[in-house]
């Protein structure tokens, strides 16, 4: 009786962590819940990982005289594990969270990997299915480990070119038939008694190389432009490896959160593929990315600067405001100086909302997250589908630091790569100014037709340095921010 005390506690804190998880992930589908959110998420996530010790009152009479030893071990993991995430989490700059959660991601898959090592090489799956999950679970978490350390490496600038080689494809099939070929050897040893040519360790050890090589081969040659579709997608296999994990160890807990992140992970996946016009099968299996090569139709008309003061002036006369953030206000980390010029032009009443592209940034959600970091309210930020009419109707547009989301290329240039892709309307406000520190491309590595439009004006310069302006430029007329 006593021994099954701590499994029905064990049981109970699976189950508890579970319903906090799901609870944990709905309240992230808004902004002002979403801190709430990752809190309850995370307590969940605690409590299994504190009830897991638990079962150390049903190990067998071998492991008892190891058992000082590896809760020794499992604790200086957490130590270690929950100490450097803290720290890194606390001193990460916005710019480079894509980057981060690239990495935990692949940590995500790495951990599934890594049980499935246990399992597959203490033998202690039982049946095909059993087995079959257990290699299969291993094969996409080895893929989601290597794929997002490569994608790692692309944010962060170690790999700064996609990298290609004639018959990309070819090879890459090439290796998952092998590693699947491998895994059936695998099969055959553990199932059958009698291992083929090599030991079953072995095969399990090539197995593993395998699936590390094939999702470095699938992430190399993507660009930077499609990184946030891949997180997205290794977010998804992720969650589904970590799924199929927990179906091998029995363990709720693991099963439910990685089913709800692996679905989770695959909407995103396709609501970001939708937001490019691109089918995922297109982002993984093409050679969209940085610098394509194309024709492109000489652009008529020529880039028109002003002075920052000026476009600023212009703004708080201006009725109505929209602004387009992109990955270069969070490049100057200008979110803080971009909502007190806002405020200062809420104060002469002038209305001002925000833009937000689908894709805008290195990561899903980077923008809303940027602009709610800096105090911006939720009810002035708005996603495409639901101000892209607007534009029509604003007196100004300022588009910071974006390029493609706002290309009307993307709408009547059927030779550019982002032909077909929904775009943030800009060039249809009255006015438009776009802050950018020179006249580089976008991630498509095409020309902007907006910028040569005749309604618009380049106002180059750091963003923040832009905005500090702006902001001096307006308090000079004698106005007070907003309290």
């Amino acid at each position: 009786m006593f021994t099954q005390i701590p499994q029905l506690i064990i049981g109970a804190a699976d189950l508890a962590a579970a319903f906090l998880f799901m609870y944990g992930l709905q309240r992230m589908s808004s902004p002002a819940t979403a801190p709430s959110g990752i809190m309850v998420a995370g307590f969940g996530m605690l409590a299994a990982v504190l009830a897991s010790f638990l079962y150390v009152f049903s190990v067998g009479a071998a492991a008892q005289s190891h058992l000082g030893v590896n809760i020794s071990l499992a604790v200086i993991a957490l130590a270690v594990g929950g100490g450097g995430a803290w720290w890194s989490g606390r001193k990460v700059a916005m710019t480079a969270m894509p980057q981060m959660v690239a990495l935990y991601n692949g940590m995500g898959g790495g951990a599934a990997g890594a049980i499935a090592a246990v399992e597959l090489f203490g033998a202690k799956t039982h049946g095909p299915t059993q087995l079959g999950v257990t290699l299969l679970g291993a094969l996409i978490g080895a893929v989601s480990l290597s794929g997002s350390l490569v994608a790692w490496a692309k944010l962060q600038g170690v790999i700064k070119k996609p990298l290609r080689v004639k018959g990309q494809q070819a090879i890459n099939a090439a290796v998952m038939a092998a590693t699947i070929a491998v895994g059936g050897c695998v099969i055959a040893g553990t199932l059958g008694g009698a291992s083929l040519l090599l030991a079953t360790p072995t095969w399990i050890l090539l197995f593993f190389a395998g699936a590390l090589v094939f999702g470095v081969l699938m992430t190399l040659p993507i660009g930077g432009a499609d990184m946030p579709v891949v997180i997205s997608i290794y977010n998804s296999l992720t969650g589904l490896a970590v799924g199929l994990e927990g179906f091998v160890l029995q363990n709720p807990a693991l099963m439910i959160a990685g089913m709800v992140v692996g679905a989770a992970g695959l909407l995103l996946t396709l609501l970001m593929a939708k937001a490019m016009n691109r089918s995922v099968a297109n982002v993984v299996f093409t050679n969209f990315g940085d610098a394509p090569k194309h024709a492109q139709g000489a652009i008529q008309g020529s880039l028109r600067p002003v002075e920052a003061s000026d476009a600023g002036i212009a703004m708080r006369y201006a009725g109505k405001v929209i602004i387009v953030p992109g990955y270069g206000l969070a490049a100057a980390q200008a979110q803080q100086k971009l909502y007190e010029f806002v405020k200062l032009l809420q104060a002469a009443k002038v209305d001002v909302k925000f833009a937000v592209h689908p894709v805008a940034g290195r990561m899903p959600g980077q923008m809303d997250v940027l602009l709610a970091e800096a105090g911006v309210p939720y009810d002035l930020i708005f996603q495409l589908e639901d101000i892209n009419d607007d534009f029509a109707a604003a007196d100004v547009a300022l588009v910071i630091g974006a390029n493609d989301v706002v290309n009307p290329a993307a709408r009547t240039d059927k030779s550019s790569p982002i032909y077909g892709m929904p775009i943030l309307n800009a060039d249809k406000a009255k006015q438009v100014y776009v802050v950018k520190r020179g006249e580089g491309k976008g991630y498509a590595g095409i020309q902007n037709a907006l910028f040569y439009g005749d309604n618009c004006n380049m106002v180059y310069g750091d963003a923040q340095a832009v905005l500090v302006k702006m902001i001096e430029a307006v308090r000079d007329l004698g106005l007070a921010a907003a309290a």
